[in-house]
């Protein structure tokens, strides 16, 4: 306790710090995964995607984001056996912090689609092998982690196929694509608005006091489809045909078609995104906080002020801005070619596995996800498609991930252990 009050203002200000670049890096990967898809189909600009991502994470984080964060992520570590000792808990938030955020910059760095919850699960799982011990890390949450490898980009990769393939059948195969692109695309932005008002319904407006059942969960987000849809028709409607494309490319106007759905799925996995996987790089964050502020009481919930938040936001924009391309190139060019049918095909897919995971439980990771997306959408074409060597990298850099936070955190706690102790 004496530690607690002696050196809460220091904990504070390197909570802040470390949270700023933990945010940063989330910035710099995730959201470069969310982008990545719509970047790399070439229906938007980087510059947009900056943008969209500084409008719409923002929007998710504060209408949809909790204000009540789990700070000891997902059960994954019991801290009750270090109550009498909160300092230990701080050093290894702060651990966690910058264990995860110098992860997350390495492999944003290289260009790696990792997963920023699995890098501070990782961390926090070393500070608590180091710190408490063996029994105060629960290993069935970490084996679920783990299958999660298989089973993120399995989903994400099955359904972006089957979308590819609808669109095959129903636009691309047809005597005339352009109109039947006309005809089928508000449908499919439907699809977006709907399955992105589920994500929000299900996993996001609980601090909002707003607890909806199933059944007007589906109804709320059927209205807001079809708002989606409509406002979608509108703007498919203005693509007129050009003669001189399609000649170099027989499908380039229904390509153009599908740009505005492309906006719309950009903006839809960044709200996705904002409202779910901000609090990730800040729950650490709030415990600190949370312990210095109370004097030293552990809890496993902490408030989330919103100043956490908007700090979040903030760094996320800036860490997109800055390194985000990496990431978004490996995702939209290196894996396979994507173009605007097959972007939506894949960020669609993305979202949807989301929607389905949240709901029943089903242990995944949104970039996991997005890269098996992207995968099953190349796919579509035929397994020479893909580059192989690259997904090679990528599967190497998740099964890294964890040891990697683990070890650099384990290090760090003892470091500040005995800086301050």
């Amino acid at each position: 306790m004496e530690i607690i009050s002696e050196y809460g203002t220091i904990f504070m200000v390197m909570a802040i710090i470390f949270g700023l670049y933990m945010t940063w890096g989330i910035g710099a990967n995730d959201v470069a995964n969310a982008m990545g898809t719509s970047v790399g189909s070439g229906a938007i600009t980087v510059k947009q995607a900056i943008v969209i991502a500084a409008i719409f994470e923002f929007a998710g984080a504060f209408i949809a984001g909790g204000s009540v964060t789990a700070t000891i992520r997902k059960g994954i570590i019991d801290p009750s056996a270090i109550a009498g000792s909160p300092e230990l808990l701080v050093y290894g938030m702060l651990a966690a912090l910058l264990a995860a955020a110098i992860w997350l910059m390495v492999a944003s760095y290289r260009g790696w689609p990792v997963s920023t919850t699995h890098s501070i699960v990782g961390a926090i799982v070393g500070f608590a092998v180091a710190g408490i011990g063996m029994d105060a890390v629960n290993w069935g949450k970490i084996g679920q982690i783990v299958a999660s490898w298989l089973v993120s980009p399995l989903i994400g990769g099955v359904i972006a196929l089957v979308l590819m393939l609808s669109i095959r059948k129903l636009i691309l195969n047809a005597e005339n694509p352009f109109a039947r692109a006309k005809t089928y695309g508000p449908f499919y932005v439907f699809l977006v608005g709907f399955i992105v008002s589920l994500v929000t319904m299900f996993k996001g407006l609980k601090h909002l006091k707003l607890e909806f059942s199933t059944a007007e969960s589906f109804i709320a987000a059927l209205v807001f489809g079809l708002v989606v849809a409509f406002i979608g028709r509108l703007m498919i409607n203005r693509v007129q045909v050009d003669e001189n494309a399609d000649r170099d490319f027989h499908y380039a106007s229904v390509e153009k078609a599908f740009v505005p759905m492309m906006i719309f799925t950009a903006c839809a996995m960044a709200f996705a995104h904002g409202s779910n996987d901000v609090a990730n790089g800040i729950g650490p964050l709030a415990a600190v906080i949370s312990i210095v502020d109370s004097g030293g009481e552990v809890a496993q919930k902490a408030a989330l002020p919103i100043w956490i938040l908007l700090l979040g936001g903030v760094g996320i924009v800036v860490g997109l801005a800055t390194m985000g391309w990496r990431v978004m190139a490996t995702i939209g060019t290196k894996i396979t070619e994507l173009t605007p049918t097959r972007g939506y095909c894949a960020t669609l897919a993305a979202a949807t596995t989301v929607v389905l995971a949240s709901k029943t439980g089903l242990p995944v990771s949104t970039t996991h996800i997005a890269v098996g997306a992207v995968m099953g959408v190349g796919l579509a074409r035929g397994l020479g498609a893909l580059d192989l060597r690259v997904i090679g990298n990528i599967v190497v850099s998740w099964v890294v991930t964890l040891p990697a936070g683990g070890i650099l955190a384990a290090i760090f706690f003892f470091i500040f252990k005995g800086v301050f102790g």
